[in-house]
Order: structure tokens, then C-alpha cells, then sequence
């Protein structure tokens, strides 16, 4: 275990304390906030069907809750739990950045991938050029504490060419090193107890999440499809074996897709853009089921289709994932609220 000296801790609460007054362009994150917004209310329990591929347990709550009210009650306890535990997973996340203000991280975060960079005749010139980077954004950063001017432009600075030989360490591997940032910093600098635990707790919460996607498709193989369009009279012990089979197939589907995750970058950044290509249009659905009483099925199910439409041909255009959210949603709603009205009047 890496321990920070008193120096570096004092410099991390430091820029920590001072970050949320920084010049961050409030435009730009006004926008990334405001489509951020949307993509947590789909994961946070609002999203319902539409992420049972993240998380099964709204999912899961829909068989056993046989009146509405008690279906709207399980997702909004459901979000009230996840909502602070996002916050804080965001937290840590930003309290990493900031500690590797001040102590220098690897070159790559995988091990395996340092090791053939460093066999690497380019190695010495790109390590030479990180240091260098490291250095000035370090400076720039304490510059920044003491409200020097020019500071923030030095640190842009420093961080872009810190990213470029980064970038090319990581081009000599053809490989991302992104998903084993938050792994080298518990292995490295959290207590040997710690680590366990942290280690424990991420075995716990994948198995835990597995089940319940694979729980949430299996359900929905066979009630929405098997049951109602292949066999709508068995008995409960045939859909019983069906389950089996479906749970079955979409644990191999898993093993298969899983495999293929490698080439992927950041994972937490893949789930989101292929999702937002569904989530608005889910979330959407959600919203006309809350809040507008006289929605009909029909405008319902237009909407949706409505909202997938708009999303993929957003989609055409920019890669501002984020904001296929909002567009889907609104859309969604728009549509269904309006249909919805038509048929009222008819």
C-alpha cells in the first residue's frame, strides 16, 4: 500500500475544496448536466422495463406488485436508495482525479500493458514527455490554488499533452487501460483491509446484478413473448421449464457478449451510449404512467415509437448521447399525451 505524504493530502483537500469554483464553462456543463439528469432518472428506477439490461430489480418488482400504486411505490424507493449512492460513486470518482493531481500516476493503469510499453524502444522518450506533463499540471494546479492568473489555461494545457502521451503509450498495446483506473488506485493506496472489502463488495454487487438481468429476461422471454404468442394454455410446470431454458440461453448470451466487451473502452461509457439509445423512449413511457391520468394505450405505444424514431435519427447527426435521452422523453411524451387527447375527444 502507496502512502500519500502530509504535503500531498493538505494539496488534494485543497484543490478538492476549491473545484466547485472554478471557471468551467457553465454553459458546457449546464448542458452535460441537464442530459445527465435524464440518463439518471432512466438507471434510477424511472426507466422500469427499459433497464433491465443495468438493473433488474425494477424489473423484477413488476410480477409481484398487482396494483399500480404498489408498482410506483417499489420504483421510487427503488431510486430513493440509488440516488445518494450515485452521488457518492461520482464523488469518489472526482477525489481520484484530484488525488493523481499530486501523486503521479503509471503511465498505463494495466499492468500487463505497462510491462510491453516499457519493452518498447519509444518507451524512454514517451515516459520522459509524461513526466514532463505530470510536472506542469501539477504546477498549474497549485498556480490555481493561489488564484494565479493564466493557471487554469496552463493546466488545460499540461492535461492535454499529459492525455497525448498516454494516448500513445497506450497506441504501442492497441488497448484501453480505462476500466483498471479505479482497480489501481484500490490496490494500491487503500488499506490491505480495505481492499478486501472493496474487492468483496464488487463480487457481491456483479453476481447480484447478473441475477437480476438475467432473472429480468428470462421473465420477460417468457410472459411477454412465449407465454402470450407461442403457448397461451400450458400448465405453470411448462413455463416453469421454459423459464429454466430462457434463463439458460441468455446466461450463455451474457458469457458470449462479455467476451467481446474488451475492445469496448470504458465500459460505463458503452452501457450508456447503446441505452440512451432506449432509455428516453422507456422513460418516457413512465412519465405519461405517472403523471397523465388519461393516457391511452394506443398513444402510449405511438409515442414510443415516435421517440425511438427521433433518437436514431438524432443519432444520424451527433454522438451527444446524453441528449438522446431528453429528446427520446419528450417526444415519448409529446406524442402520447397527444394521441391520447385525440382519442379522448373521439
Amino acid at each position: 500500500m502507496r502512502r500519500l505524504t502530509v504535503e500531498q493530502r493538505e494539496e488534494t483537500r485543497a484543490v478538492a475544496a476549491h473545484a466547485f469554483g472554478l471557471d468551467c464553462h457553465a454553459l458546457q456543463f449546464a448542458l452535460l448536466f441537464g442530459g445527465g439528469v435524464f440518463v439518471a432518472a432512466d438507471l434510477l428506477g424511472l426507466g422500469g422495463v427499459g433497464i433491465a439490461s443495468v438493473d433488474g430489480g425494477e424489473l423484477s418488482l413488476q410480477p409481484h406488485a398487482h396494483r399500480i400504486g404498489l408498482s410506483r411505490l417499489g420504483l421510487l424507493l427503488n431510486a430513493m436508495a440509488k440516488v445518494p449512492m450515485q452521488f457518492f460513486i461520482l464523488f469518489i470518482g472526482a477525489m481520484v482525479f484530484v488525488m493523481f493531481l499530486f501523486v503521479r500516476p503509471p503511465l498505463v493503469f494495466q499492468p500487463v500493458v505497462l510491462e510491453q510499453v516499457q519493452a518498447s524502444s519509444q518507451y524512454a522518450a514517451i515516459e520522459s514527455r509524461y513526466e514532463q506533463a505530470f510536472d506542469q499540471r501539477q504546477a498549474a494546479a497549485r498556480g490555481i490554488l493561489a488564484s494565479r492568473a493564466g493557471a487554469l489555461q496552463d493546466f488545460r494545457a499540461a492535461q492535454q499533452n499529459l492525455d497525448a502521451a498516454r494516448a500513445e503509450a497506450l497506441k504501442l498495446s492497441d488497448t484501453s487501460d480505462t476500466n483498471y483506473i479505479f482497480l489501481s488506485f484500490v490496490t494500491h493506496y487503500l488499506p490491505v483491509g480495505v481492499v478486501g472489502l472493496v474487492i468483496a463488495v464488487i463480487f457481491t454487487a456483479a453476481m447480484s446484478a447478473i441475477s437480476g438481468e438475467i432473472n429480468s429476461l428470462a421473465t420477460v422471454t417468457v410472459i411477454d413473448i412465449y407465454k402470450r404468442h407461442l403457448a397461451k394454455e400450458s400448465t405453470d410446470l411448462h413455463y416453469l421449464r421454459a423459464s429454466r431454458l430462457a434463463t439458460l440461453f441468455w446466461g450463455i448470451y451474457a458469457m458470449v457478449f462479455a467476451s467481446t466487451a474488451k475492445g469496448f473502452g470504458a465500459l460505463i461509457e458503452a452501457v450508456n451510449q447503446v441505452g440512451s439509445l432506449f432509455y428516453g423512449g422507456m422513460l418516457g413511457v413512465f412519465v405519461l404512467a405517472f403523471f397523465v391520468k388519461r393516457c391511452t394505450a394506443t398513444g402510449a405505444f405511438v409515442g414510443v415509437l415516435a421517440g425511438e424514431a427521433a433518437i436514431f435519427t438524432t443519432a444520424r447527426f451527433t454522438e451527444a448521447f446524453l441528449w438522446y435521452n431528453v429528446i427520446g422523453c419528450a417526444v415519448v411524451v409529446a406524442v402520447g399525451w397527444s394521441i391520447s387527447a385525440i382519442q379522448a375527444r373521439n
